[in-house]
């Protein structure tokens, strides 16, 4: 004679399963598609890895290919019928400022920085250098107050440029005769923690050379 309990206990698993295999019948669709998707989207990350991969080789190659064009005008249109977006037309804009730059088109330079400092929809990062580089090149072309202003935005305390923009403050002290001030600001900018040693040397030269002509210690 079988067991009572064996012959419930059996039953219940019945019924577990039963009621498991209807679920499954009714609600199945649900946990197949949570399958694909989960697989689906792993795939289009992977292919999404592969586009952006393989559009930033492209670019990359686009850029080098037109930077060893020796004629400058051919390298500047070639450096400008590169199709690029965000970040990547920040960079043909700031090498086209270079281009300018070297060929002696201060205007031309300038004029390319401007449009990337202007151009609200590319990152900061980019921009800052731009406003950065605009007043290194323009110099006394710009006016004074104006470069005052872009250069007292980046030597805010956490920007990036903070460094070097200090010490374009620093030089703007001496365009306007106040070396002590110079010197205040190429002191702080040595307590800086992220001052590259290149930054560090040109600093600590000027600091020795307005001590030296101004007898201040």
């Amino acid at each position: 004679m079988s067991n009572p309990d064996s012959f419930i206990n059996e039953v219940n698993e019945e019924v577990r399963r039963d009621r498991l295999f209807g679920l499954f019948k009714r609600y199945g669709w649900i946990a197949a598609l949570v399958v694909l998707l989960v697989v689906g989207g792993a795939a289009y990350n992977e292919w999404r890895k592969a586009q952006d991969r393989a559009e930033a080789e492209a670019f990359g190659d686009a850029v080098i290919a037109a930077l060893e064009i020796d004629a400058r005008e051919a390298r500047v249109a070639a450096l400008g019928a590169i199709e690029a977006e965000g970040g990547r037309a920040a960079v043909l804009h700031l090498l086209k400022a270079a281009e300018a730059q070297v060929a002696g088109d201060r205007a031309a330079a300038i004029a390319a920085l401007s449009v990337l400092e202007g151009d609200a929809s590319l990152p900061a990062t980019y921009r800052q250098i731009a406003a950065l580089k605009r007043v290194v090149v323009g110099g006394a072309e710009i006016p004074l107050d104006e470069r005052e202003a872009v250069l007292a935005g980046l030597a805010q305390p956490g920007q990036a440029l903070r460094p070097l923009a200090l010490e374009q403050m620093a030089l703007l002290r001496i365009e306007e005769g106040a070396p002590e001030a110079a010197l205040d600001i190429l002191r702080d900018l040595l307590e800086e923690a992220d001052v590259t040693p290149g930054l560090r040397q040109r600093a600590s030269q000027l600091i020795v050379a307005l001590e030296g002509i101004h007898g201040t210690g």
